[in-house]
């Protein structure tokens, strides 16, 4: 199509979710309840881990920035839909919506490399116990988080600066919740392939290499606890593991489903339901699969509340 034919898009049509008019409010309250919880919760790890010295260790670390990757991570989507839902204005600014797609794609892939430096650290921890506070110590694990941001940065950078080169033809209504890259791209009037090889290459670099280091590193984790002699000492290294795992195959079992086994439909209600799955359900499950399953979140749960006690009364 030629340049001349083509219409200039200057805001974008979120259409949101595919519920009825007269369902917008107990939906709207829905997601506010747990969008407050997402927050409060993850908040409340950042607190535990700041307040208790027990806590400061290299797995901790990586939880305190996996927790903040989850308030902004469900903090670029939720308000903005339940703005939409609220107003019932459905339009979208351009900038706004690829701004939206740039911090999208970053705290996705900061998750991704948060959830791999976790798997390495429970590696270290359970296979190396000896060598673990040489390896895992301070300097290096700031600088696995400082790469992983400037990885997920310049990943973001990179699809938004090859989406800014597209035209944008007359339809501008987009069947989600928020400004998913792959559905601007369909909306684009312009040829994708390059765009299309950018994903292709980038989800092998930031969501199968991470996924396949995770799976790694558990194999050998399974395998040396395997080892183990005592029942206890098997118990006590899957406690280790438990929490992070089940994070785990929940963020990635809801990416798989969404992008590795996609519906024929461009716009069906199954993409949907995984998009809300992995960027509002996850976010908001990691700080009471974290609370609950680990007993030293727990301990430090219990002694902050001690702490309120005292002071109130």
């Amino acid at each position: 199509m030629r340049r001349e034919n083509q219409s200039s898009v200057s805001q974008f049509l979120l259409l949101g979710l595919p519920i009825r008019p007269e369902q917008w409010g107990v939906v709207f309250t829905l997601f506010l309840g747990v969008y407050l919880t997402t927050v409060l919760g993850n908040l409340l790890i950042i607190l535990l881990i700041r307040l208790d010295c027990r806590l400061h260790t290299p797995m901790y670390f990586f939880l305190s920035h996996l927790a903040l990757t989850d308030i902004s991570f469900s903090s670029v989507t939720v308000p903005r839909m339940l703005t939409s839902m609220q107003t019932q204005d459905q339009s979208n600014p351009c900038a706004e919506c690829i701004a939206q797609m740039y911090f999208f794609i970053l705290f996705t892939d900061l998750d991704n490399f948060l959830l791999t430096s976790m798997a390495y650290d429970r590696y270290v921890a359970i296979c190396h116990p000896l060598h673990y506070t040489t390896i895992m110590r301070e300097g290096p694990c700031t600088l696995l988080v400082i790469i992983s941001w400037i990885l997920s940065c310049a990943n973001a950078l990179g699809h938004t600066l090859l989406l800014i080169q597209l035209s944008f033809c007359a339809d501008n209504a987009i069947p989600h919740f928020f400004c998913d890259l792959d559905v601007l791209l369909r909306l684009s009037c312009s040829d994708t392939s390059l765009n299309e090889l950018a994903i292709f290459i980038a989800g092998m670099a930031v969501i199968i290499l991470p996924l396949t280091s995770i799976l790694i590193s558990y194999g050998r984790i399974g395998a040396a606890i395997l080892k183990v002699p005592s029942t206890k000492g098997i118990c006590k290294a899957l406690s280790t593991c438990g929490s992070h795992l089940s994070v785990v195959a929940l963020y990635y079992g809801t990416i798989n489903s969404l992008y590795f086994f996609p519906s024929s439909s461009k716009a069906s209600d199954k993409n949907i339901i995984a998009s809300v799955m992995y960027t509002v359900v996850t976010p908001l499950l990691n700080p009471f699969i974290y609370s609950l399953r680990n007993r030293d979140m727990k301990g430090a749960l219990e002694k902050l509340f001690n702490r309120a006690t005292v002071l109130s009364q």
